[in-house]
């Protein structure tokens, strides 16, 4: 913790000296110690906390929508060989498209709307939380399933509910906490096109070359996904408390 913040220390020390003495120059990086002033001209404009508001808006449900389906087919897949061979095909040819890609169809298919913005955010999400849950499941010991049907659970749901969960459980909430952060990287690519949020704040402070603005809400969104990564510990915990 101590060293972690004596670095951030440096790293602002450094960079306030190199745009202070010309190495970088200020007209293309701001200097830290400009961004206080332009961050509290965002707040008292009232900018900055709607930004985060809308970004918010789509970004929970991006992520809900997109984890949901993701882990849910990761874990089917995952148990169903004969589902696993017929996706398959599918699944290589979709997962190298990155959401970015998807942004043309998202405006096609719901407008400047939250809606085609949490579509690119649930499909950025989606393929983190499907392999996750795929390679989890994947990985569970195959004399449990032995085991189980010896206690009466050799059911579909008996062995999802008494073995795959349990045991890929550690593996799905890391693709969860992956999926967070990825998340967040999609808010941008999400907004491009117009939708209101922090990501168009930002575009718009960069067509206006206000690079301290700029870097506020790049700030903001690691603040976010700190506090999100921070909260979801405890989810995590909660889920695996059964673990030593």
């Amino acid at each position: 913790m101590g060293l972690g913040l004596l670095g951030l220390v440096l790293f602002f020390g450094l960079w306030e000296g190199a745009v202070r003495t010309g190495l970088l120059p200020s007209g293309m990086v701001p200097a830290p110690s400009s961004l206080g002033p332009a961050w509290l001209d965002e707040v008292r404009g009232g900018f900055w906390q709607q930004a985060i508001l809308d970004s918010l808006n789509h970004y929970l449900l991006g992520l809900l929508i997109g984890s949901v389906l993701g882990a849910g087919l990761g874990v089917l897949c995952g148990m169903l060989g004969l589902l696993d061979g017929l996706l398959e095909g599918i699944v290589r040819l979709l997962r190298p498209v990155p959401g970015l890609a998807w942004v043309p169809f998202a405006i096609l298919w719901f407008g400047l709307s939250t809606a085609g913005a949490t579509f690119v955010i649930a499909i950025s999400v989606f393929w983190i939380n499907f392999y996750a849950a795929h390679s989890a499941v994947r990985g569970v010991d195959p004399e449990l399933y032995e085991l189980a049907s010896a206690f009466g659970h050799g059911s579909f749901v008996g062995r999802l509910c008494k073995i795959v969960l349990p045991a890929s459980a550690p593996g799905i909430m890391a693709g969860l906490r992956t999926g967070l952060g990825q998340g967040w990287m999609s808010v941008v690519a999400a907004e491009l096109f117009g939708v209101p949020g922090i990501g168009a704040r930002m575009m718009q402070a960069s067509s206006l070359l206000a690079t301290d603005v700029v870097v506020v809400y790049m700030l903001t969104m690691a603040m976010l996904y700190a506090v999100t990564d921070f909260l979801f510990g405890f989810v995590r915990k909660w889920v695996l408390r059964w673990q030593p």
